[in-house]
């Protein structure tokens, strides 16, 4: 006979403990813990498993992964190349970004044999019909199913054996053998699981749709992204219409890929060109703007950024990055005063990554000291230069990678010079329209700029 045993699990990230803990060790939450009933078998089951031997490696006969293109190119891009027959894909985001609206674009584009089965239990049939009309979506072959219990959604999958299953969202499932709410940790673990064996077992490509938290994480237990193929994030900002589509994770692909989109009234609209759109309404020359490349897996992207420079009221000045690590801009406003001798110590810094795109790699760092250094001294530096770059605690100008790519593209949008690190300019073998200029410091670099 099964017993069952009462443990305390951190509704945050899934840590046990026998009793109830004001702070989880694990994610240091407070008041996160839930009580929850588990079942343990009998210790005699355990002689009742088969039993099972390894093989070697080299006599496994593998197979190449069949993957169904999904039609929406910056999708394949993320995903790899499509979906993969069979592979469990988790897309996470905020509320409203976009999530379930590309989702059933999705589902319109994949035509043919087979059914798309939605299941969602936040919306209703009618809910997902006017969506799907203002979309303009008439795929024939999409089921709607609005349920949440397991049980049901199981056998529905195992009678239609659709090609594709949506779950909109996995915090809304539940199953009726693990006692606590829809949402919570064994909640979430035990559907994924189950969906998982199902839809793996009939090769069945699923994807599930999962809230994020107050951090932006995917809410719920870690475990949740380990069990799956593919871990996509829907990024942007809320104001802003522009998405992007990053994968954290993909067994079957790069993770460093990103597609961009833009929310309008007909829906998720691909970006093909993604530097010319971040760059379209930069027509003036104001000082303390600048055009930077930065590298988004294989695409660079030119992105403008923006700083401001004025004195404090107050004892101690203020940094704020928007789009940038905070970290990174502290470090690099005191290289500049160390370095180039700039009296930033009494002034209010503000940096900005226009469109509301974030950017994460240390190329930027060029960019980002000569965007404070324009403004601090209120001189422009020329609209059609670039400035590419890593910046150490020294001053010295480092290299870069991909740097062909970033001028190939700066050289297709019409720049007409390019700030580089020196060591990056002594290997480069092509050609190029623009005018390369190697630096190997900031005071060389802000020479170049006409800011000293």
């Amino acid at each position: 006979m099964a017993k069952t045993k009462t443990v305390f699990v951190c509704s945050s990230c899934g840590y046990e403990s026998t009793k109830w803990l004001g702070k989880c060790p694990g994610c240091n939450e407070w008041n996160s813990f839930y009580e929850e009933k588990v079942s343990t078998g009998p210790a005699s089951k355990q002689a009742e498993k088969k039993v099972v031997t390894p093989k070697a490696l080299n006599n496994v006969v593998g197979k190449d992964a069949v993957r169904t293109h999904t039609e929406i190119g910056e999708l394949d891009r993320v995903l790899g190349g499509g979906l993969v027959k069979g592979s469990l894909v988790l897309v996470g985001g905020e509320p409203g970004i976009g999530k379930s609206t590309l989702i059933l674009q999705l589902c319109d584009k994949m035509g043919g044999d087979g059914k798309v089965l939605y299941v969602s239990g936040e919306e209703s049939a009618e809910q997902i019909k006017l969506r799907a009309d203002r979309l303009g979506i008439h795929n024939e072959n999409i089921l709607f199913l609005g349920e949440t219990d397991i049980e049901i959604i199981e056998n529905n999958i195992l009678e239609i054996k659709p090609k594709l299953v949506i779950i909109d969202s996995i915090q809304t499932m539940y199953s009726d053998e693990i006692s606590s709410a829809a949402g919570t940790v064994s909640q979430v673990r035990e559907i994924t699981a189950r969906i998982m064996r199902v839809c793996k077992g009939n090769e069945i490509t699923t994807i599930i749709i999962g809230h994020v938290t107050k951090d932006g994480n995917i809410a719920g237990p870690r475990v949740l992204e380990h069990m799956v193929d593919t871990v996509l994030y829907i990024e942007g900002e809320r104001y802003f219409s522009y998405r992007i589509l990053r994968s954290v994770k993909n067994r079957f692909g790069s993770t460093n890929e990103v597609g961009m989109f833009e929310m309008q009234n007909e829906g998720m609209v691909e970006i093909t060109n993604p530097s010319s759109v971040l760059i379209s309404e930069r027509e003036d020359n104001p000082a303390g703007s600048i055009i930077v490349a930065s590298m988004e897996g294989t695409r660079p992207l030119l992105i403008e950024l923006q700083a401001l420079t004025t004195p404090s009221v107050f004892g101690l000045p203020r940094r704020t990055a928007d789009g940038i690590d905070y970290n990174r801009l502290t470090l690099l406003v005191a290289v500049l005063e160390k370095k180039v001798g700039l009296a930033l110590g009494s002034q209010d810094i503000y940096l900005n990554v226009v469109s509301g795109i974030r950017i994460n790699e240390p190329a930027v760092d060029l960019g980002m000291v000569l965007a404070v250094a324009s403004s601090f001294k209120n001189i422009p530096i020329s609209k059609t230069t670039v400035a590419i770059g890593e910046v150490g605690l020294t001053g010295e100008v480092r290299a870069v990678n991909l740097i062909d790519k970033r001028l190939k593209e700066a050289e297709k949008l019409g720049f007409k010079t390019c700030i580089i690190p020196e060591s990056n300019k002594r290997l480069l073998k092509d050609n190029y329209k623009l005018e390369i200029i190697g630096v190997r410091n900031i005071n060389d670099a802000m020479r170049v700029a006409g800011l000293k």
